[in-house]
C-alpha cells in the first residue's frame, strides 16, 4: 500500500494510536469540504436544488459498501440520535438485553426509558453470557456495540446468527461506530436488525454524519415518531405518506457533513479495501502478540479466538504521559491505557510504541 502520510498531515508530527477515539481526516476530503461551502458561498440557492438528489447518491454509496438496501439505510448526525429514534418507535414496557458498562449512548437512551432492563457481562466468555441472560430473562431486545469502546472485545457475528436462528423474535440493535470502517461489513448477510453507527472514527469521515439500516422484517415493530418536511416528497404531501426510513431524516439535510462521509468511503475504495482490512488485521494480530508477550493484555483479551484492532494495556497515568511525551496519540480508557490501529498506521508505530512502554 502506497504511503499515506501524504493525505494525512496528522501522522507527520505524531504516532497516531487513537483512532478509536477519532478517525483522521484524509486530505482529499477536506479538499472537497472546501470547494463544497465555496460553491454554497458563491451560488446560494442555486447550488442546493440539488441537494436531494445529491443525498440519494450518497445514500446508495453508503448503501452499496456495507451491502444493504438504499430503501433500508437513513441518513443521520449521529449514533445517538438514531438510537433515540429507534427507541422512541418501540412499544415500552419491554424487556431489553444490554451489555454491562457498554457505551453510554447505547446504554444510556434505554436505562432512562420505560424498558425493562436486564444485563450480560462483557468479559472473555461475551457470547456465553449473552446466551445465558437471553435464556434467563427471556428479552424482546438485545441492544449492543459489535466493538466494546475500551476493551475492543467484538461481538462473534456467527454466534449472532446462531442466536437468531434459536430466538427469531429478538430485535437485534447494534451500534457499529467502533467497527463499520475497520472490516469488511454485509448487512444482508449479517444477524443484525437494525444497525446504525457514527462515521468520524474508522470510516474518517469527520463529525456530523453516521447511518443507521434497519430491515423490512422487522419494522412493523418499531413506529418511528421523528418526523419533518424533509421526511415528505413534496409541500402537498401528508405526514401519514411518509416512508419508513425518511422518519429518521427530518429537516433539512446537510450536503456538505454527509457529503464527507461519501468522499470518506470513496476515498478508501480508491485505496482498495481489501487492502485496508488486510493490513488493519496484520497490524492487529502483531499488536496483540507483542502485547501479549509483555504481558500488556488482560485475559477478557487473552482468552478470546478474534479480537478489533483496538486494545486496552495495563499501564497508568505515570506510563499515559511518557506516551506523550515521545508523540504517541492514545487514550486513558477503562482504567489502562487505549491503543488503535487502522489502515493508516504501520508496523513501525507499533515498534515505536513497544520500544517505549518495555
Amino acid at each position: 500500500m502506497e504511503d499515506l502520510k501524504k493525505h494525512f498531515p496528522a501522522l507527520k508530527t505524531c504516532t497516531y494510536l487513537n483512532t478509536a477515539s477519532n478517525g483522521v481526516i484524509p486530505k482529499p476530503v477536506i479538499e472537497w469540504r472546501r470547494q463544497h461551502d465555496l460553491d454554497l458561498m458563491n451560488q446560494a440557492s442555486v447550488f442546493r436544488d440539488k441537494h436531494k438528489l445529491h443525498i440519494e447518491r450518497i445514500r446508495k454509496t453508503v448503501s452499496n459498501f456495507f451491502d444493504a438496501r438504499a430503501t433500508e439505510t437513513a441518513l443521520i448526525p449521529n449514533i445517538s440520535f438514531g438510537i433515540n429514534s429507534v427507541l422512541e418507535g418501540l412499544l415500552k414496557g419491554q424487556k431489553v438485553l444490554l451489555l454491562k458498562n457498554d457505551y453510554p449512548s447505547v446504554n444510556w437512551p434505554v436505562e432512562t426509558r420505560d424498558f425493562e432492563v436486564c444485563y450480560a457481562e462483557i468479559d472473555e466468555h461475551l457470547e456465553q453470557n449473552i446466551e445465558e441472560a437471553v435464556i434467563k430473562h427471556n428479552p424482546d431486545i438485545f441492544m449492543f456495540s459489535i466493538v466494546q469502546w475500551q476493551s475492543g472485545i467484538k461481538i462473534d457475528f456467527e454466534f449472532l446468527k446462531r442466536l437468531k436462528s434459536c430466538y427469531p423474535n429478538l430485535l437485534t440493535i447494534a451500534d457499529g461506530t467502533q467497527y463499520m470502517g475497520a472490516e469488511k461489513f454485509s448487512f444482508a448477510e449479517n444477524a443484525i436488525d437494525v444497525l446504525g453507527a457514527s462515521a468520524y472514527k474508522w470510516l474518517n469521515a469527520g463529525y456530523g454524519n453516521g447511518f443507521i439500516m434497519v430491515k423490512k422484517s422487522v419494522r412493523e415493530r418499531i413506529f418511528p415518531k421523528t418526523i419533518g418536511f424533509n421526511s415528505a416528497e413534496r409541500f402537498e404531501s401528508l405526514p401519514a405518506e411518509t416512508a419508513f426510513m425518511k422518519h429518521f431524516e427530518p429537516g433539512h439535510q446537510d450536503t456538505l457533513n454527509y457529503g464527507s462521509l461519501e468522499q470518506a468511503i470513496l476515498f478508501q475504495e480508491k485505496l482498495g479495501t481489501e487492502n485496508i482490512y488486510k493490513k488493519i488485521a496484520f497490524l492487529s494480530t502483531k499488536a496483540r502478540a507483542s502485547f501479549a508477550a509483555m504481558g500488556l493484555l488482560k485475559e477478557d483479551t487473552l482468552l478470546r479466538e478474534r479480537h478489533s484492532s483496538i486494545y486496552n494495556l495495563k499501564g497508568d497515568k505515570s506510563q499515559f504521559k511518557k506516551l506523550r511525551e515521545n508523540d504517541i496519540i492514545c487514550s486513558l480508557r477503562g482504567g489502562g491505557i487505549r491503543v488503535s490501529f487502522h489502515y493508516y498506521n504501520t508496523e513501525e508505530d507499533l515498534d515505536k510504541l513497544v520500544r517505549i512502554l518495555k
